[in-house]
């Protein structure tokens, strides 16, 4: 093994190290505890290198979100698929297979759900630079979808956006999380027109 590629190595795994330690700091006490000093005791690498990684804070939940925008997109693709074909209503059934794992993973990991969609990056959807993991979360929202119903794209945005609704009001404490399901199951049927 060459030097350049045992440093590559090295480097993409205190990049990872760095990202998982935020990860379970956020978890455990809120992203108010993720600070660039916590985690470089937390993986006892000095400040500079965290910096030399992510340059600052943005950098980390921005790594944070994309990792879990990933981790989304492969369960929403498997509720999905996971669905059988034909018989009445597969739309429907898919939709309420994907709506119930994009909450089951907003319920299981609140603070990576606050760094993919509350906390401040750079990340931009629907444009030209929209990162692949957002796509591909994006992706697995139309595959629900008749490929040839013209409304595809505006139905999977309907979907999402709505699904994201429910989550943070909930997750807010602003709506009760018992009725979560009646509520996904309402959006569901609005929008597929299936029972």
């Amino acid at each position: 093994m060459t030097t350049s590629t045992r440093r590559a190595r090295e480097r993409a795994q205190r990049h990872q190290l760095i990202i998982t330690a935020a990860r379970e700091l956020a978890e455990t006490e809120g992203w108010e505890a993720v600070t660039t000093r916590r985690l470089a005791e937390r993986v006892e690498y000095s400040q500079p290198v965290l910096y030399s990684h992510f340059g600052g804070k943005e950098g980390i939940v921005r790594a944070v979100a994309l990792e879990g925008f990933t981790e989304l997109a492969a369960r929403l693709r498997r509720a999905g698929e996971a669905v059988p074909g034909g018989g009445p209503a597969p739309v429907t059934r898919a939709l309420r297979a994907v709506g119930g794992a994009y909450w089951e993973f907003a319920v299981r990991h609140p603070a990576l759900y606050q760094a993919m969609f509350v906390m401040p990056t750079d990340l931009v959807f629907g444009q030209e630079e929209t990162p692949p993991p957002l796509r591909d979360c994006f992706d697995a929202f139309t595959a629900v979808f008749a490929p040839a119903d013209p409304r595809r794209a505006a139905l999977a945005e309907a979907a999402w956006a709505s699904l994201h609704g429910l989550t943070v009001l909930a997750a807010g404490g602003r709506t009760p999380m018992a009725y979560q399901a009646e509520r996904i199951d309402l959006l569901v049927t609005r929008l597929t027109g299936g029972a």
